[in-house]
């Protein structure tokens, strides 16, 4: 089974992709850059950390590849291109910059948008990928009204900002390319966090009213009064339609898409049956905020005289931060989903409502908008620096026997083995590969007791902790293997 390199893994939608692809066990490499505080490999254990919480159970890791956007290497080493090279068939470029406004070509969102799409299509040329799933916006239509159909790119519409923009000359690069498939585009209208829990790491579009009035009035009482000047404020009034939809559905209807080879080469439009209007919206931010806002009294503030005093300074504040966002929240055109209706009958899009949009309000002010971030995540058991001296050795593996090794759950990952003619491992490199006949499955836990010796090899088959996949040479022969993988490094 082939791999999915997945761009943008750390992101809202990525983290759900890589999730959802797991979960469907589908193969998953990830393209993820280190920040001052965190590595590659600390990024994804803190997200895979939060799905198996959820879960309740150990899952699989992806292969991490160490590298970023920047170039048609995405810095990646000459020994991590030749695993691409032999292992990858599919990229799923859903890495993008959703900033309004920024100087072309260095600054974002052109930087990513445009910039990081030239990159992965010259990729994709260099490393024989010719599967090619892009996330882009349904707002590429720019101020067209009406209804889009989803074939649609390029019919002289006027565009709002510089990420309407360079999403539509990304989408304009990705259709004159002739080294991929005919590629598969997803449309995504204005998403939100997940439906059923209200979880969100970024606090765009929705959020940016809400937060901002959160930010405003933490100093003034909660009153029932306090909702009237609070609706006048946020400037979200009428009918206005917008095209609101959870992350969480649209990660499951992409993974569906891209596990089915039939619905390749289409374009998606992933929103809602039905918009939500604006005055709902605003409702529900007001609602939200009063009922789940701490807001108290300050100190030298008194309930009659708060608002009052701060009111005019407030609204004017408001308006200024709100007219970056000023095209966003005019009137949505219809977007046709024929397509998507097509492809993923099964996986109606949920309503957003009032109920829906309060519960995500809850989630945003009782996280404090994301702040402070998480410590970084510490691993009690690293497989990956276990077999460090296994994947420094430089052999010929046209020459070795392999074995694949899957270890779930925390420091886990996937990993082929090279043995030598008794059976030793003499070298490791990143991903399973279908040269591999033989598989080890066990999880971190089952790893770690065999590393102190609390439970042996033999044990760990016979109760299946640990399972082998593959007959030739037989179970016991390969049980040494496993023995020698988790003896302690010395």
């Amino acid at each position: 089974m082939a791999y999915h390199l997945l761009t943008g893994a750390t992101g809202l939608l990525g983290s759900y992709l890589l999730n959802d692809f797991l979960v469907a066990g589908l193969r998953v490499a990830v393209l993820v850059r280190p920040t001052k505080l965190e590595s590659a490999r600390q990024r994804v254990e803190s997200i895979m950390t939060r799905w198996e919480k959820l879960a309740g159970f150990a899952l699989p890791r992806p292969v991490i590849l160490e590298g970023n956007l920047s170039n048609d290497r995405f810095d990646l080493s000459d020994e991590q291109l030749r695993w691409v090279a032999a292992n990858c068939t599919s990229l799923v470029q859903n890495a993008a910059s959703v900033t309004y406004y920024g100087e072309r070509p260095h600054e974002d969102p052109w930087r990513t948008n445009v910039g990081g799409t030239e990159n992965a299509l010259a990729f994709c040329k260099r490393n024989g990928i010719r599967q090619f799933h892009h996330v882009s916006t349904a707002y590429v239509c720019g101020k067209r009204e009406g209804l889009i159909y989803e074939g649609e790119l390029d019919e002289g519409q006027e565009l709002n900002t510089d990420y309407e923009r360079s999403k539509f000359e990304g989408e304009q690069l990705i259709r004159a390319a002739r080294h991929i498939d005919p590629p598969t585009i997803y449309r995504a209208a204005i998403i939100i966090g997940d439906s059923r829990t209200g979880y969100t790491p970024t606090f765009h579009g929705f959020y940016v009213p809400l937060k901002l009035v959160h930010t405003m009035f933490k100093h003034i009482i909660r009153d029932v009064a306090l909702a009237a000047p609070l609706q006048e404020s946020i400037q979200i009034q009428g009918h206005e339609r917008k095209n609101l939809i959870p992350v969480d559905w649209i990660s499951e209807v992409m993974t569906h898409i891209i596990a089915h080879p039939e619905h390749h080469g289409q374009i998606f439009h992933l929103a809602p049956d039905k918009p939500v209007t604006a005055n709902v919206m605003r409702d529900a931010m007001v609602q939200g905020f009063l009922t789940y806002g701490d807001v108290s009294q300050s100190e030298d503030q008194t309930q009659s005289t708060s608002w009052s005093l701060n009111q005019d300074e407030f609204v004017e504040y408001f308006r200024d931060q709100m007219k970056i966002y000023e095209s966003y929240w005019k009137d949505d055109p219809e977007f046709d989903l024929t397509n998507t209706r097509r492809a993923a009958p099964h996986l109606p899009p949920p309503e957003v409502n009032c109920e829906m949009l309060v519960h995500l309000c809850k989630y945003a002010i009782e996280s404090n908008f994301g702040w402070p971030r998480p410590a970084p995540i510490q691993l009690e058991l690293d497989i990956q620096q276990h077999l460090e001296q296994l994947l420094n050795t430089d052999l010929d593996w046209d020459r070795g026997q392999p074995v694949g090794l899957q270890v779930t759950g925390p420091g886990g990952g996937q990993w082929e083995l090279m043995l030598d003619s008794e059976l030793r491992p003499v070298s490791a490199r990143p991903g399973l590969s279908t040269r591999s006949e033989h598989y080890f499955y066990l999880n971190t836990d089952t790893f770690s007791r065999l590393l102190r010796n609390e439970i042996s090899v033999g044990e760990s088959l016979r109760t299946s902790q640990a399972l082998i996949q593959g007959n030739t040479p037989p179970p016991a022969q390969l049980a040494r293997v496993l023995g020698h993988v988790t003896q302690p490094s010395p």
